[in-house]
Parts: structure tokens; C-alpha cells; sequence
């Protein structure tokens, strides 16, 4: 809508008509601080809003931490500051996986009281396996995460040890208790022989030459009589399942063996990554080992004593594995069951224990729970491994910071969109700004350019081309009188090439003793044509900000 505005100019001389000019209706400027004012950022609660409890301040009382025995690193880190909102101290748990980890172990202690009993059998059972599994995985973890040797040699050294100490219990009456340990020093003697080529090899071709290795142990178990090449298998060794109980009491006490022996493994895999040797191979970054070298850390000889330490455990565990079914197969060899374990490793994220545990969860309850499904279920474990290596950095257990990463990402977008032009500063910018007038200003300026948009008309672009200088109407007016306060620095102004003849438009340095830069090459032949010009390129500005 427009109106018509009368110059009270004109009325000096009575001998001419009274001037009007068609401009816009009036518009109070309380109008757009109260649009301001009534304006919420929406902030929907989905991964912004963080329920954690904050506990109160100590006060003047000591605060004892729970600590490891007999290390000094704490159970939980609970981090103590100061709330500049509630103006209290405060005290808050910064690493929640210790508490993640207990509810996970409590539920998996409780779990077989829930199962329904026409599915006992088949879940206890593959409980037991996922025991074992996770054990081996985490000990594999440590040797491709920690040690940074990507060794394919594992189920070599697991099955090793089960089929020696088979081959003892059955022909010599070793006991199932020291199978596990025979186990040990037989998985010791392979790490040894295993990670010579390690101080040569590196990468690929280690992993080559260790994949050979493992393809050598079955092809040797399968034609050797002694292992068992007749009977699929070497069976008859000692269990620590007692035969005479019922089938139920044996599945119950094979499902809480593995699940011990899991959680041995992650004791195992927290003592070494999280005390010096596994931090003396983290320092070095990429695994450089130049790098660490030139520091003073042996980088190599840390990596061979966390190999070694690893094929220990493996070998303990495949002393188990024996113990558990009575026996080994050559199963434990083949292509196909270090392919899963590479599934579980790959789809719950590499150098996380969380992640093993979690990714041979999946894994194991596809293949043994879903037995139903046939063929299908490789292709349902293979469809995952492939999602998780194209959408997920860090695997299942990078969705959170890959989450957290993109969140950041588009709330920085969302900032610098609703930022404009000269307006509002960015809240990074404000906190660091010491004088916070500069912060109250540039909002005013943002709320006054958001009203003088809304009196850009074309009535007042056509007052102003008849009438560049001069009395104005009330919404030209205000946007000359804006225009007319801005700082030197690219002010637009007029400079004269020839006096009444040619014009141009430069832009002001703000910098004494620097000339002005021209803004274009056009010349205007008379001051009213460069005035208007000059106004038409300020409005530009004005609308773009």
C-alpha cells in the first residue's frame, strides 16, 4: 500500500503547487523489535538436549575417588567445575562405559532365566560360543588395533593349542584344568615362531604370509591321522562339563564359562591398552615407528611383547576351546570362520573392545540363532559388513562420534545462515569479544537493516531518482539517514573526472594516505545520475546483507 506525501518545503513559495510524491504507508519501527522479540530459534531435543545428572559439590569435604587396585587410574572420571548458569559447583561423570559395561555384563548374567524353553538349547549354546569367540576377538583386537601387525594368524594359534592339548588329554589323561595352560605355552611357542617375520614384514605382506600359515595348519590336521583326518576332528578329551548332569545344567555351565572367560579377555585387553605398552604404540601417530623411535620408545619391540602377550591368551583360550567340546576340528582353520571373525571385528569397529564384543554378538547370534535361514545368513552378515565399511567410519560403535561430527557440522551451517551479513556474531565470536557493546550493537544494526528492507519500495527508488538531494519523505528519509552513518571503510562515494561533465563511483579505504578504489568503469554525465547510482548500489548491498 502507498500514500501520498506533500514536501513542506514546497509551501515556502506560494507561487508554485504544493510537491507530492507517492511513498510508502508508515511503518513504526516498534514493529520489528517486536518481531525480534517474538522470534525462537527451534531447537527440536533430538541430539541437542543431554539428560545426565549433575551431582552437587564437595564443599569443603576431601573427595576420595574409587580407583583400579593397584593402579592409580579411576573407575569412573567424574570431573569437578564450576556451572557459570547455576552459579554452583558441580560434579559430573565425563567416561560413562565402566557403567555401560556392568549393566551390559549384569544383563547377559540374567539372561538365561528369561529365555523361553523351547529356545534354551539353541541360545545357551551359542551364548557359549559367543563367549569364546569375544575372548578371541579381544586378543585379536590388541594385536590389529594396539600393535598396529595385521596378523590373519589367530585361528592358527587358537587352534594349535586345542588340538595339543587334545592330543595330551586324550593320549596322556592331562586333566581339563591344565589343558588351558598347555594351551598357553604351546600358543607362546607359535607367537614366537610367528612373529619373526613380523620384524621384516609389514602390512600386507605379513598378512599374506600368516594367511599362508593358517591354510598350512588345515591342510596338515586334515591329512594327519593322528589329529583325527578320519573322523573329522580329534574328539575323547577331558571336559570340565560334568557328562552325568542334565542337558540343561551342562548348556547353564557352558554359557557362564564362556562368559568368564569374556570377561578375562577384556581385563586381559584393558591391562595392555591401557597401561604403558598400549599407550607407548598410540603415541605414535599412523603407527610411525620412526617417529617413535626418534622419542626414545622401542616402538618394535613393544609391538612384538603385546603380540606375544596376545598369542598367550590365544593359546589359553584354545585350551578352553578343548576343554569345552572335548576336542578340536579343523573348522577352527578354515577360510570361512576367519572371515566372520574379520565380520565381527569390522562391523562392531576396530580398537574398541566395546566393539568386538558387540560386532561377534551379531555375528554369532546370525549364524547360530538364524540356522533356519540356511545361505541366507552369510549374505545378511556380508549386506552389514558392507554398510558399515561405506556409511560408518569407526563401525557400530563410531555412530556417536560420526553423529556428534555431523551435528556440530550443521549446527555451525545453521549459525552462520542465521548470522547475516554485518549482523548478529556467531556465538564463538561473542564469547571471545571483550566489549559486549560491540555485541549489542551489531544486533541493533541487524534489527534496523531487517526494517529498512521492508521500506525498500519501488515509490521510494522513484522519489529518489526525481529527488536526490533534498527534503524526502519519512521512509526515505530514514534509509538515506542509515546510509549516511556507515564507517568510511567501502563507503561508496562520487568522484568528479571532469566538473559538471563526468562522474564515477569509488569506494572510500577508511585508511588515511590510501586512495579509493574504483567500483566501476561506467560514467555518469550529470551529479543527480551518480547520486541515484550511488544510492541503487547501497539499496543492493542493503538487500543482499
Amino acid at each position: 500500500m502507498t500514500t501520498t506525501w506533500k514536501n513542506p518545503v514546497s509551501a515556502f513559495d506560494p507561487e508554485k503547487p504544493v510537491e507530492e510524491v507517492v511513498t510508502n504507508d508508515y511503518l513504526s519501527p516498534q514493529s520489528q523489535w517486536d518481531a525480534t522479540r517474538s522470534y525462537n530459534v527451534p531447537t527440536p531435543p533430538v541430539g541437542r538436549l543431554r539428560y545426565y545428572h549433575k551431582w552437587a559439590g564437595h564443599g569443603d569435604k576431601l573427595w576420595h575417588r574409587l580407583r583400579y587396585w593397584p593402579t592409580r587410574r579411576r573407575v569412573l572420571d567424574i570431573s569437578g567445575g564450576y556451572n557459570s548458569k547455576t552459579l554452583r559447583r558441580q560434579k559430573t561423570i565425563e567416561d560413562k562405559r565402566p557403567i555401560w559395561w556392568i549393566l551390559s555384563l549384569l544383563a547377559l548374567a540374567i539372561a538365561p532365566f528369561f529365555i523361553p524353553e523351547n529356545q534354551q538349547n539353541a541360545l545357551l549354546t551359542a551364548g557359549a560360543v559367543f563367549g569364546i569367540y569375544a575372548a578371541i576377538n579381544l586378543c585379536w583386537m590388541l594385536i590389529i588395533g594396539t600393535a598396529g601387525i595385521y596378523s590373519l594368524a589367530t585361528y592358527a594359534v587358537v587352534g594349535a593349542a586345542a588340538y595339543g592339548s587334545a592330543y595330551l588329554s586324550i593320549h596322556m589323561g592331562l586333566p581339563w584344568w591344565a589343558m588351558p595352560l598347555v594351551g598357553s605355552v604351546i600358543g607362546l611357542v607359535f607367537g614366537v615362531i610367528i612373529a619373526i617375520p613380523a620384524t621384516r614384514l609389514e602390512g600386507f605382506y605379513y598378512a599374506l604370509l600368516t594367511l599362508g600359515l593358517v591354510e598350512l595348519c588345515r591342510v596338515y590336521v586334515i591329512q594327519s591321522r593322528e589329529f583325527g583326518s578320519a573322523t573329522g576332528g580329534l574328539y575323547g578329551a577331558d571336559s570340565y562339563i560334568p557328562q552325568d548332569w542334565p542337558q540343561h545344567a551342562q548348556l547353564l555351565l557352558g554359557y557362564y564359562a564362556g562368559l568368564v572367560l569374556m570377561i578375562l579377555g577384556l581385563f586381559l585387553f584393558r591391562f595392555v591398552n591401557g597401561k604403558r605398552l598400549g599407550r607407548v604404540l598410540r603415541m605414535a601417530p599412523e603407527k610411525r615407528e620412526a617417529f617413535a623411535e626418534a622419542t626414545g620408545v622401542n616402538y618394535r619391540a613393544a609391538r612384538i611383547q603385546v603380540f606375544l602377550i596376545s598369542s598367550l591368551a590365544l593359546g589359553f583360550i584354545g585350551g578352553f576351546y578343548s576343554a569345552h567340546f572335548r576336542g578340536a576340528a579343523p573348522s577352527l582353520f578354515s577360510f570361512d570362520t576367519m572371515l566372520l571373525s574379520l565380520a565381527m571385528l569390522v562391523i562392531g569397529g576396530l580398537g574398541r573392545a566395546e566393539g568386538a564384543v558387540l560386532g561377534t554378538l551379531i555375528v554369532v547370534f546370525i549364524d547360530r540363532v538364524l540356522v533356519d535361514w540356511g545361505p541366507m545368513r552369510f549374505v545378511l552378515i556380508g549386506t552389514l559388513m558392507l554398510l558399515v565399511v561405506l556409511f560408518l567410519r569407526g563401525g557400530l560403535f563410531g555412530i556417536k562420534e560420526q553423529f556428534r561430527a555431523w551435528r556440530d557440522k550443521k549446527k555451525s551451517e545453521n549459525r552462520s545462515s542465521r548470522a547475516e551479513k554485518g549482523g548478529e556474531m556467531l556465538p564463538e565470536e561473542a564469547t571471545e569479544t571483550e566489549n559486549k557493546d560491540i555485541i549489542y550493537f551489531r544486533r541493533f544494526d541487524k534489527m534496523q537493516r531487517d526494517f529498512l528492507k521492508k521500506l525498500i519500495t519501488p515509490e521510494i527508488i522513484e522519489e529518489h531518482r526525481k529527488r536526490p538531494l533534498g527534503q524526502h519523505s519519512e521512509a526515505l528519509e530514514r534509509v538515506l539517514t542509515y546510509f549516511r552513518r556507515q564507517p568510511q571503510n567501502d563507503k561508496y562515494a562520487i568522484t568528479v573526472i571532469e566538473p559538471f561533465k563526468s562522474y564515477r563511483l569509488v569506494a572510500l579505504s577508511g585508511t588515511r594516505g590510501v586512495a579509493p578504489r574504483l567500483v566501476e568503469d561506467k560514467i555518469y554525465g550529470s551529479p543527480d545520475e551518480a547520486y541515484h547510482a550511488l544510492f541503487l548500489r547501497r539499496v543492493q548491498d542493503l538487500l543482499e546483507a
